[in-house]
């Protein structure tokens, strides 16, 4: 059971940090990416993960322990997201613009 809970956490982790490096690779935005920030090294990248994150839960057994495999793959997804969301790899960037001027 700690196998399937230790996998599919990791499955989702992987994947869900993958989501935005490949998104960002398909509509061609930079992003921070260890490989560049540039829409190919982003889509590579997201590809990659989300291919790892799929063979993680693939042998993750799921079918032995369903509820355990949800909650895992749930809880990893959740935690890379709210680390997106938030802080990110690189912490967040001061805005350097000056609000609108009114009545210029």
């Amino acid at each position: 059971m700690w196998q399937t809970i230790t996998l599919s956490f990791l499955g989702g982790l992987v994947a869900g940090n993958a989501l935005p490096h490949f998104i960002r690779g398909i509509t061609k935005r930079p992003y921070p990416n260890v490989m560049g920030n540039g829409p190919l090294p982003n889509l590579i990248s997201g590809w990659l993960g989300l291919v790892l994150g799929a063979g993680l839960l693939w042998r993750s057994d799921i079918p032995a322990h369903p509820a355990a495999a949800f909650a895992a793959s749930a809880t990893g997804l959740l935690l890379i997201g709210l680390f997106h969301a938030g802080p990110g790899a690189f912490g967040r960037k001061a805005t350097t613009e000056a609000p609108p001027s009114v009545g210029r």
